[in-house]
């Protein structure tokens, strides 16, 4: 409870800083000020126009998320226990990785357009490498010795993922797609502000080229409460899948 009252003060303070230095200190058209960020959001809300473009950038970046999720951990667990192929492809899979994703964006539009189809994409390329550098991570460092004594008991490559490489990975695939958050929402914000009409990307581009201050910055406050939402869902996702993290915090608040 202290620790959250502790956090509304610090928010509080900020936003009353915020108030009464625009236009005193700092120029109001540079930074706005939170009365009217909020004006704004409000009418945003009123109009419908929020849920639309929200809407709009949540199924971009879930979408997107998910298909990078699925296609990251699937090529994690492969080149995890294939160790010939992983040394085969990691000159190809650094010199992917080492490319800016953002940087794909042009290419992305030439190939795919400028419809929701590219920033679901342009989503699913970020995604993946963060979900695969994990996932990979946490099948290479499993326990041999666990596998070796699955193998002298009988088990065939089936067995081995389902008792211990995945169980052993679950953390290490968690921690990628929570990492992965923000950069799906990065994806499809950026994939909006280069080629598009609609979402919270070009909502914020447009009120940027509008020098409405209080627009751009309710945009990001949007952006904000839904990589939360998304972080929340993710969060979730992973005490069904690892429950025993769960009790094991309980136990540490207990004791």
């Amino acid at each position: 409870m202290k620790l959250q009252l502790a956090r509304l003060a610090i928010l509080a303070f900020i936003l009353a800083a915020w108030e009464l230095v625009s236009g005193r200190l700092v120029p109001a058209y540079l930074i706005s000020t939170p009365s009217k960020v909020a004006v704004t959001f409000w009418q945003w809300l009123m109009d419908g126009r929020l849920f639309y473009h929200a809407g709009i950038t949540a199924l971009e970046a879930v979408l997107g998320f998910i298909l990078g999720a699925l296609a990251g951990m699937t090529a994690g667990v492969v080149l995890g226990r294939a160790k010939g192929l992983a040394d085969l492809l990691n000159p190809f899979i650094v010199a992917f990785y080492s490319i800016p994703k953002v940087a794909l964006a042009p290419l992305f539009i030439i190939w795919f357009g400028i419809g929701i189809e590219m920033k679901i994409l342009l989503t699913a390329t970020i995604v993946f490498f963060l979900v695969f550098l994990n996932t990979f991570t946490g099948v290479r460092g499993v326990s041999p010795e666990l596998v070796s004594i699955l193998r002298l008991m009988g088990a065939n490559e089936r067995h081995v993922l389902r008792k211990v490489v995945l169980p052993s990975a679950v953390v290490w695939v968690f921690t990628g797609l929570r990492l992965s958050v923000p950069y799906a929402m990065i994806g499809a914000i950026v994939g909006e502000m280069i080629a598009a009409n609609r979402g919270l990307g070009y909502l914020l581009s447009h009120n940027s080229s509008q020098f409405n201050t209080a627009g751009v910055f309710a945009a990001l406050v949007a952006i904000i409460a839904m990589s939360a939402l998304l972080n929340t869902a993710v969060s979730w996702l992973a005490e069904m899948a690892m429950p025993w993290n769960k009790a094991a915090r309980q136990r540490e608040v207990t004791v």
